[in-house]
């Protein structure tokens, strides 16, 4: 998709690196991310209004430290330099950069020497996030000091005359509490951008995009039920109208209701029509015996794809498969962005296999969650259904460690639905980013009735997130999870203790697997 203004990040391996992504947008200015070592030429290709250097875990010093392959600095565009950003900046233009007495780590206070652009509108002394080993001793020539710590002597400079910037903290955290303000000055006020990427801009570029490559042909839309899928679908009806053929595969892996709740919102309130492919003793034959997480997935990926090869073979006009892919699948299946790790396949990233003869459209592989629920709003959906938690592509086959059997699904459909009832009924539905429940593979004894029992364990997992790359656990009040346990254990047949998971990502992901 083409976009009249944007701000390029260069990834040198920060796990905030999204997170600047996703505030830069909020102010308005479309941003996207690309690695270290882009070339010259395609970096020129995408004519950025500014750059912005991620942090990263390295020292500017060390062998094989990650270095651009072209000298970023001499493009007469603005650029900010974010801690190991800053460092580069100092590094490669005459400064001194030295490991520091004392790391720190976590949040600081800020002292404010210079409060015009980059800082303009925030307070004098202010707090911010922290998370470096080396220091700034030395600032290049032409640069001018502009902040300070009790621990470090220079925390932020300037370059006025080339419009280089640099900050030692992270202002894209949560915990650099005029974060936002900064960067907000930095797109706007030095780079000079409008703000005006918003979910109208998105649907107008991206309507005219999907006509532009689909032209008369048609496209399969693959149904998960999630959001994300469901938002893409109703785009492509508005973009291309009857050209989308919809379709929704239940693998028997789907939460309690979900294919004909689906079916109802595709036929009722959009009158768009679906096909709904019962392919449950397909999925669940093929995942028979299997415990490890990346085959499961795999497997699930394979079959998905078999299905809506031998679907898309019943219209003449298929030439496409849309798939509600987001940015967060892409950046943790694929490191093609940065150094930054792998950390789980996503069954629907990485391509078609050669076999099938649909070429891929994704949509919203440029967004993160929380855009393509804007878009959604302004497409029309209703809020029950936008609002819903994100629910992945594997369905309940990676919320039960180990072999999946018909009757574990229908002890965790039995209580997830439970669960999910229970926190609406609290009203803490919308607070909470994704709440499900995990069957593990672990029986312990129990009793019931004067009987001793032996059944599975039912792990409650709740968490508050913007994007799904970092997440805390939800602080979920006692009197609601002693209903939640309460019915669970005296409702579902085959589950006599429930616990509940206060683990953060990371080091945990949301997901069990």
């Amino acid at each position: 998709m083409t976009h009249s203004e944007r701000i390029v990040i260069l990834d040198f391996g920060s796990q905030y690196t999204q997170i600047i992504a996703r505030k830069v947008r909020e102010a308005g200015v479309y941003a996207e991310i690309h690695p270290y070592n882009i070339s010259k030429e395609a970096f020129e290709a995408l004519a950025p209004k500014g750059l912005i250097l991620s942090g990263g875990p390295s020292s500017v010093y060390a062998d094989g430290a990650p270095i651009p392959s072209f000298d970023v600095f001499s493009l007469n565009i603005p650029v900010l330099g974010i801690c190991y950003g800053l460092q580069l900046i100092a590094h490669q233009l005459g400064g001194q950069v030295d490991k520091a007495a004392r790391r720190e780590f976590g949040r600081a206070m800020l002292t404010i020497d210079d409060r015009s652009d980059l800082f303009f509108g925030m307070r004098a002394a202010t707090q911010v996030w922290m998370s470096h080993g080396d220091h700034l001793t030395a600032i290049p020539p032409g640069f001018e000091h502009l902040a300070h710590t009790e621990n470090a002597d220079i925390c932020a400079i300037r370059d006025p005359q080339r419009r280089i910037y640099g900050v030692q903290f992270h202002p894209e955290v949560a915990h650099t509490s005029e974060g936002r303000v900064l960067l907000k000055n930095f797109v706007l006020t030095i780079c000079g951008c409008s703000p005006t990427w918003n979910a109208t801009s998105f649907i107008d570029a991206a309507i005219a995009d999907i006509r532009a490559t689909v032209g008369s042909g048609g496209v399969i839309c693959a149904l998960s039920g999630g959001v994300d899928s469901t938002v893409v679908a109703v785009l492509l009806h508005k973009a291309i109208g009857d050209q989308v053929h919809c379709i929704h595969v239940d693998s028997g892996l789907m939460r309690k209701g979900e294919s004909t709740q689906i079916e109802e919102l595709f036929r009722k309130h959009f009158s768009m029509s679906i096909d709904v492919v019962d392919a449950s003793e397909l999925f669940l034959s093929r995942l028979d015996g299997v415990s490890d997480p990346e085959k499961k997935r795999k497997i699930i990926g394979g079959a998905f794809i078999e299905v809506f090869d031998a679907e898309a073979k019943k219209f003449s006009d298929a030439q496409f498969l849309a798939q509600g892919t987001l940015y967060p699948d892409v950046i943790e299946s694929l490191s093609v962005k940065g150094p930054s790790a792998t950390i789980k396949t996503h069954h629907n990233v990485g391509g078609l296999p050669d076999t099938m003869k649909l070429s891929l459209i994704e949509p919203f592989r440029e967004l993160f969650k929380d855009e393509v629920r804007a878009v959604g709003r302004e497409l029309g959906i209703p809020d029950w259904f936008v609002e819903r938690h994100p629910f992945p592509g594997p369905g309940l086959a990676i919320r039960i460690p180990g072999p999946i059997s018909a009757e574990k699904l229908n002890i965790l459909r039995d209580a997830d639905e439970i669960y999910l009832d229970e926190i609406r009924a609290a009203g803490l539905y919308n607070s909470i980013w994704q709440a499900f429940a995990v069957l593990l593979p672990v029986q312990s004894v129990g009793v019931m009735g004067d009987e001793r029992t032996y059944e599975y364990v039912c792990a409650l997992r709740a968490v508050t997130s913007t994007d799904g790359m970092t997440a805390d656990w939800y602080h979920m009040p006692y009197e609601v999870q002693a209903r939640i346990s309460n019915r669970i254990i005296n409702e579902v047949r085959g589950i006599n203790r429930v616990v509940y998971d206060i683990s953060s990502k990371p080091p945990a992901t949301i997901e069990w697997e």
